[in-house]
């Protein structure tokens, strides 16, 4: 069963933990260290021979097109993750459009390849957007990874479907959730992110084996490249949640990401889903 790798490229400051706490016009200003995780990310993956889509930032993409240029120089598929992190239900349909072409310009100039995947930051797609998955057809895109089938204090859809799934009638393009699991009644985030980093890697691992097994589907993995960065900048001023949340266990992601990507079998996600039905 081969299982969709996915990495969310940004930054350490424009994550949504801290998005109340620094300001967008500050980003220029502060240190960054996207480039140096997302090369070592890329080196992980050589060393372990895997391929993986990166769902990179148009605000990244500008900014580091020679690291763009090295992800599909690898054969790893490059797809958008939007502008600059604003929620989809933040936004209006027209300004998720705008959004949408910003990014995927910036990123298919410095890439230099096609963008026809996406994922929403904080996999905010869900039922307040009932005009998401309808503009992001008529903009092109093969596929979205864009719906978390959970609850969560932050975002979920949990009345969605939890596998592949057709969004807008007439259309062939594709939502690929990302993946939960179920214990009894409970579905349960396991798709990565902070749950892979937190929580024991035998969870992560029965989790994939129940999806690849009992369902027969592949597993949808994400994380980002500063979730491998225990070196980065403290947030003082945020909330003790949020700094919990984004600073436990850093030291001891990049171990358990090289254990999972040798005992599972792993892809980008376009070639995932060209084998998916819905």
């Amino acid at each position: 069963m081969r299982n969709a790798l996915s990495v969310d490229v940004e930054d350490w400051f424009q994550v949504g933990a801290f998005e109340r706490v620094i300001d967008k016009g500050d980003w220029p200003r502060l240190e960054s260290r996207v480039q140096r995780n997302t090369d070592a990310v890329l080196d992980l993956f050589q060393r372990a021979g895997v391929k993986a889509t990166f769902f990179t930032l148009g605000w990244v993409a500008e900014r580091a097109p020679e690291q763009m240029r090295r992800i599909v120089a690898e054969g790893h598929e490059i797809a958008s993750h939007g502008w600059d992190h604003d929620r989809v239900f933040t936004m209006t349909a027209e300004q998720f459009r705008t959004d949408l072409r910003r990014a995927k310009a910036a990123i298919e100039d410095a890439a230099g390849a096609p963008v026809t995947g996406y994922r929403a930051p904080s996999f905010s797609i869900d039922k307040r957007t009932p005009w998401a998955h309808a503009v992001l057809a008529e903009e092109g895109y093969a596929y979205s990874s864009s719906v978390a089938p959970v609850k969560h204090d932050h975002y979920g859809w949990p009345e969605s479907p939890r596998f592949v799934w057709k969004p807008v009638e007439g259309s062939e393009m594709i939502e690929l959730p990302v993946t939960t699991a179920k214990l009894g009644d409970r579905t349960l985030a396991a798709g990565g992110g902070g749950f892979f980093r937190l929580l024991p890697y035998r969870f992560s691992s029965w989790a994939i084996r129940q999806v690849n097994g009992e369902a027969g589907r592949p597993a949808v993995f994400y994380f980002h490249p500063w979730e491998i960065d225990p070196g980065q900048p403290r947030v003082a001023d945020a909330p003790l949640k949020s700094k919990v949340r984004h600073y436990s266990r850093l030291s001891a992601m990049e171990g358990k990401l090289e254990r999972l990507l040798k005992d599972f079998t792993w892809d980008r996600v376009d070639r995932v889903v060209a084998g998916q039905q819905p």
